[in-house]
């Protein structure tokens, strides 16, 4: 058994980043081949991912891809729009090709195609979702590395690392973390000091979600303006209360006087 540096190890900032993403919980379904990697199985059906599995699985992943020459050469997948922003921010900080969105057919094995790539490993997302970037894969005998939920099909996948890839932060953290021990190996980053790109960089967010937090803020400024005192400007306040008082002003009693003369 080979020994593993100290410096590979998973510390507590990391085993607490994974918990909180929630990428130990699988789903209620389990393939037989990601038996190895289930910790166990809760009352109510769903199955926890082992993470110190999940964190062995990272290291082996960023040590394959650290060890290719060319970072133009590894490519990173995802037809699901949870994991699209992901993998652009992968291929953006390690230099790797990214494909967010439909893979077209073709791609791997059909060189007349524009988008015709030769990369020497692929890094997918959701076996289910990219089974056509693994199937192009293993006809030219391209490895993968792929994100496996506890239900996920293994077929022609050869490094499996086991996470929540049901949820959006899981994929995020997952990808995050495996750019960053990849940029650590080639020697880009230092292990003493944290990188300074945040997690959330790699987090989907919504298009709908998004636009509702701006509208919000928005209409959260204008009532911020609209109930701002108006004395700070060197205006007179706006009069407020009850109309019908006589404190409001004599414009109002001659207003309301003359009213009662023209219905009479």
């Amino acid at each position: 058994m080979s020994h593993v540096p100290a410096c590979l190890n998973a510390t507590e900032e990391d085993i607490q980043l994974l918990l909180s993403a929630k990428a130990h919980l699988g789903a209620q379904n389990v393939d037989s081949h990601m038996l190895p990697y289930v910790f166990k199985r809760r009352t109510d059906g769903v199955h926890l991912i082992n993470v110190g599995k999940t964190w062995e699985k990272l290291i082996l992943a960023a040590r394959i891809i650290a060890a290719i020459e060319n970072p133009e050469d590894v490519c990173v997948i995802s037809s699901r729009a949870a994991g699209q922003r992901a993998v652009l921010k992968f291929g953006a900080n390690t230099g790797a090709k990214a494909i967010a969105g439909r893979f077209t057919p073709g791609n791997f094995t059909n060189y007349i195609t524009r988008q015709f790539k030769e990369p020497r490993i692929i890094v997918v997302t959701d076996p289910r979702a990219d089974h056509q970037a693994i199937k192009e894969a293993s006809y030219v005998n391209i490895p993968v590395i792929a994100f496996c939920n506890t239900d996920a099909p293994l077929e022609h996948v050869d490094v499996v690392i086991p996470i929540n890839n049901a949820s959006n932060h899981a994929i995020g953290l997952g990808y995050w973390l495996l750019a960053r021990e990849v940029l650590r190996l080639r020697g880009s980053l230092s292990r003493d000091e944290p990188w300074n790109l945040m997690v959330d960089m790699f987090f989907f967010r919504d298009a709908e979600e998004a636009e509702k937090e701006a509208a919000a803020a928005a209409k959260g400024a204008e009532g911020e303006n609209w109930e701002a005192p108006a004395e700070a400007a060197g205006e007179a306040a706006p009069i407020s209360g009850n109309w019908d008082s006589a404190e409001v002003g004599d414009w109002v009693v001659e207003s309301s006087t003359a009213a009662v003369d023209w219905a009479a």
